[in-house]
């Protein structure tokens, strides 16, 4: 659940959260604003957690959630196997500075 609005609808919220999570889990690696990079960490951290228990149950619930199948494969068979032995922290945020455009804080989310 986020903690911070985005200012944004819970729907609009939403939608672009599990973009920047399917990103994610794709590129292994997005910048995008620290307002959003904090709220994508938890998101990716419980995807990976998720996938991690590699039961049916559990790739129809990253299914449900990521809007590309072919991530969702990606998932399940190289990323979850790489952090089995991880108990969590399977995301890195590092702050890049200001978006010349607008001098909104940027930041770097890869995973570890």
């Amino acid at each position: 659940m986020p903690y911070s609005k985005l200012g944004r609808t819970s729907n609009q919220r939403r939608a672009l959260l599990r973009q920047l999570a399917t990103a994610l889990l794709a590129q292994e690696k997005i910048e995008t604003t620290e307002a959003k990079a904090q709220e994508l960490r938890s998101v990716a951290e419980t995807l990976i957690t998720l996938a991690k228990h590699n039961t049916l149950h559990a790739r129809r619930q990253a299914l449900a959630y990521l809007t590309d199948e072919s991530v969702t494969k990606k998932l399940f068979d190289t990323i979850a196997p790489r952090y089995a032995e991880r108990p969590g922290g399977f995301t890195r945020v590092m702050k890049l500075g200001p978006r010349r455009g607008d001098a909104a804080p940027m930041a770097l989310i890869e995973l570890v």
